[in-house]
């Protein structure tokens, strides 16, 4: 059965990491070794600045930070790989956690010297929510870091996830000799070489054959076996099973940046990650087998090509055949909606699709009709479960600077709210913008996208907001009750839903307990208005 088949070949994940860990890097280096790229830093900004392929936002190439999940697609052995690479910083975390929804398995960078850092703790919080399949890959072995058994148990204790290594660094920094794959019994000996892939791989089923003494020195070698005794002694046998039910993690050393230890991570990858897994709907788990179509939209994005404005929603593929120019029900909204030219990405460059299969994420040109967390289907009414709106941490009032331009800001602000960057509540009386997020840069990115984007002239002013809850009742009086006596702390988000905004935790306590028939939300995931 072609569906079938087609299922089985998709190898959906995202790639996590702390800012810096070189996340970006890893992605663009993965697309180097599957083919779809014939350089690294094939993407030029201008003749001296090189920027990664996956970063195609004008701010990100300013920051070199990723603030905005790229989709990227290639074959490699067979398999259909699609990388979601994400958001790095703490700041665009919610960016993350949406993605992690759309993924089967995860990718996770550690820097060899920093190790295990805040935000790589609340990524994997995630992936342990969801029993992600997760793989760790130890990045910039060819700098000195931490003693790798050390990693190890950091990566235990801090993540919460037992360990088994699968390949191992000879050495480290300026004594970094190669790594040595412990799944498939060989050597690859380490050159360091930024754009291209060097194939120096010795296969080595007996490490006390003398050669290896020859290739890596009489120490390194002796230092490799008794490590290797050491891992067998104290790690289980690597079972698939565990890794695939989310208990154990396999871990890869490399360095990125240098092409090495990637095409081992990528081999093992490709054998031992799953295809594309059901999800949860209010009415049924959907499996990818069913021959019905469904999906469900986790990200959009306005302005992919700023020459063109277009605004694309981001599908993942659940389960039956995506095809173009085809009729699906969109649940939300109640209407049937058929899309001509369905995108499949590399980064900037979109080539359309004819049919797409679970697992893979299409992007879908939109004119404004759909919402992150929207379901299309071939007609069944279900809503995929999971895709929910945080509360917010930083509040900041949009103050427009030219009245001029009040089209082009309101326009803008709407759009990159349906992205999901930031939320909006608006204030009654003035029709007032607070924008709420979860970290400082966002505001700096609306701000710029806004400028550079939309030709608006607008600023921010902080305000002394702690939370805001999204707020409902089955008490229509007692509901009036509460918005009156807090006039001047009710919003409305950019969907008409009533949000309580919280100057202190103490004051949303003492809201909880004066108003018991009132339900505060600290997420978006709930029945208000379709």
């Amino acid at each position: 059965m072609k569906h079938q088949t087609e299922i089985e070949k998709r190898r959906t994940f995202g790639i996590i990491s702390h800012p810096d860990a070189g996340k970006t890097t890893l992605t663009e280096k993965l697309l180097l070794f599957g083919g779809a790229i014939q350089t690294a830093g094939a993407v030029k900004n201008n003749k001296i600045k090189k920027t990664a392929t996956s970063d195609f936002m004008e701010i990100e190439k300013q920051r070199g930070i990723s603030v905005a999940t790229s989709v990227m697609a290639f074959k490699y052995n067979g398999k259909q790989i699609n990388i979601l690479d994400t958001p790095g910083h703490k700041d665009f975390a919610e960016d993350t956690y949406r993605t992690l929804t759309a993924v089967d398995s995860v990718i996770l960078v550690i820097d060899c010297a920093n190790g295990v850092e805040a935000q790589t703790e609340k990524l994997m919080e995630v992936c342990r929510m969801r029993n992600t399949p997760v793989i760790v890959f130890i990045n910039k072995m060819d700098r000195e870091g931490k003693d790798p058994f050390d990693l190890l148990d950091e990566i235990e204790s801090k993540l919460n996830i037992k360990v088994r290594p699968l390949a191992w660094p000879i050495g480290m920094g300026d004594r970094f000799k190669g790594v040595y794959n412990i799944y498939d019994e060989n050597l690859n000996l380490f050159s360091a070489n930024k754009t291209k892939i060097s194939d120096e791989v010795v296969s080595f089923d007996d490490l006390n054959n003398p050669e290896l003494d020859e290739l890596i020195g009489e120490e390194p070698a002796e230092e490799l076996r008794s490590e290797l005794d050491l891992i067998n002694g104290v790690y289980d046998d690597f079972d698939p099973e565990t890794y695939l039910s989310g208990e154990v993690a396999p871990v890869f050393f490399g360095s990125a940046v240098n092409n090495f230890g990637v095409k081992e991570l990528l081999d093992a990858f490709v054998r031992i990650s799953p295809s594309p897994r059901g999800r949860e709907t209010d009415v049924k788990k959907v499996e990818p087998n069913d021959n019905k179509f469904s999906g469900f939209v986790f990200k959009i994005h306005a302005n992919l090509d700023p020459k063109h404005r277009d605004r694309i929603a981001f599908l993942r593929i659940v389960s039956g055949k995506f095809e173009r120019n085809t009729f699906y029900q969109h649940i939300r909204l109640g209407k049937k909606l058929k899309f001509p030219n369905p995108t499949s990405f590399m980064a900037q460059d979109k080539s359309v699709v004819d049919e797409a299969f679970p697992g893979d994420v299409v992007g879908l040109y939109d004119s404004g009709n759909f919402k992150i967390g929207d379901t299309l289907t071939e007609g069944e009414v279900m809503n995929f479960v999971g895709i929910p709106s945080f509360a917010p941490e930083i509040f900041q009032e949009l103050q427009n600077l030219d009245p001029m331009k009040s089209k082009q800001l309101d326009k803008g602000i709407k759009q990159l709210m349906d992205e999901g960057v930031a939320q909006l509540f608006i204030q009654q009386p003035g029709n007032r913008k607070i924008v709420g997020t979860v970290g400082q840069l966002q505001f700096d990115v609306i701000l710029h996208r806004l400028t550079h984007e939309y030709g608006a002239k607008c600023s921010f002013t902080p305000k002394n907001y702690h939370t805001a809850c999204w707020i409902t009742s089955d008490d229509e009086a007692k509901l009036k009750d509460f918005m009156r006596a807090k006039t001047g702390n009710i919003a409305e988000d950019k969907d008409g839903n009533l949000v309580f905004l919280a100057e202190t935790p103490f004051l949303l306590q003492m809201a909880e307990r004066d108003y018991p028939d009132i339900t505060f939300h600290k997420t978006s995931e709930f029945k208000v208005k379709a």
